[in-house]
């Protein structure tokens, strides 16, 4: 364990994988440089990556190695031969959207250059069959050895996001409220765009995930991680709404005592039901929404009374009402999914 955690699994795999395939070349009498080569690339960070780039790979590196075999003819063992095989295999790769498989199929193809001599064609299906043991090989060391499981850091993340998302919506609507904004508004772009970074990695892993289930994922994990991803989702729309509180023109905010103590107290109820400081519950949030709501119409009603000019744009104080309503309710799904979440976990 202190390996895996030292090195990571996809280089123990990546070594395992260059082992095996290493072995069973030199059992067979063939040089392994080529299949290791395609052994190394098709470790990807989930299987169905490493199946689905393998079956790309495969006509690449086939494509590469007839080049080589064709200019080696040609030109023989010359610097000509190792820049037309190079050009030739990107240039038909590129055109044929390899994409996943050029540099395998360019690396193979100038390789192959200083190792035929003779029996060209016999050289060239040899080469076809090294690189399907690579393929092979890798594909099954990334299935079944350490499988890709990415949960425990998806939900690591969830957890962070959602408590940062807390205190940045505190901070902001206190700081609206009780500062100057405009001095403080590139600081908290700033963590928004950072916060948006990790967001976005939480999905990437969660895509990765995704796709793994069919190979590796019981039912019960499976449900598991669906409420994680659905988790993922409010994090992104609360990310967005918090955002958009920064992101809109802003003036002078008119707001009564009465107001301001509401959004700051709803806003700091937030920050504390998401870093678990107190403990969700459904009323509590029904009745801070139903006063926001009676905010929100009051404050819609007084608009009527602008000006046309003055309406050209949504008035700054019911974009606060509005963004703060919808994170709110947004912070009771994030919880409700985790409360279905943890009915399944005492249910299995």
């Amino acid at each position: 364990m202190k390996l895996r955690s030292f090195i990571g699994s996809r280089v123990i795999k990546t070594g395992i994988a260059v082992l095996l395939t290493a072995y069973i070349c030199k059992w067979i009498g063939w040089s392994p440089v080529f299949a290791v080569i395609t052994a190394i690339v098709t470790i990807e960070p989930t299987v169905s990556d490493s199946i689905r780039k393998g079956l790309i790979r495969f006509p690449a590196s086939a494509i590469g190695a007839a080049y080589a075999v064709l200019f080696i003819a040609l030109f023989g063992n010359s610097p000509v031969t190792y820049a037309l095989s190079a050009v030739f295999t990107i240039s038909t790769c590129f055109r044929l959207k390899l994409h996943d498989g050029l540099l395998v199929a360019t690396i193979t193809s100038v390789a192959m250059v200083d190792v035929i001599h003779s029996n060209y064609l016999m050289e060239f299906f040899i080469r076809l069959f090294t690189t399907t043991i690579g393929l092979s090989v890798s594909t099954l060391v990334n299935m079944f050895l350490l499988p890709p499981d990415y949960q425990k850091n998806i939900q690591s993340k969830v957890t962070s996001i959602a408590q940062e998302l807390g205190v940045l919506t505190k901070d902001i609507y206190h700081c609206l409220l009780l500062t100057d904004e405009k001095s403080n508004e590139s600081k908290y772009l700033n963590r928004l765009l950072e916060l948006d970074k990790i967001i976005i990695r939480a999905e990437i892993l969660s895509r990765y995930q995704t796709n793994d289930t069919k190979y590796h994922f019981t039912e019960y994990n499976q449900e598991k991680f669906k409420d994680l991803k659905t988790q993922l989702h409010f994090l992104r729309i609360m990310h967005y709404h918090i955002t958009n509180v920064i992101d809109h023109p802003k003036g002078r905010i008119n707001v009564n005592e009465d107001e301001k103590n509401e959004l700051m107290i709803v806003s700091s109820y937030i920050a504390q039901v998401l870093k678990k400081e107190i403990a969700f519950n459904s009323n509590d949030i029904q009745d801070k929404r139903t006063r926001l709501n009676k905010l929100f119409w009051k404050e819609k009603h007084r608009t009527h009374e602008l000006s046309k000019d003055m309406l050209n744009k949504l008035p700054f104080e019911l974009v606060m009402l509005y963004e703060l309503i919808s994170i709110l309710e947004l912070t009771e799904d994030y919880y409700m999914t985790e409360e279905l979440n943890e009915e399944n976990v005492n249910l299995n």
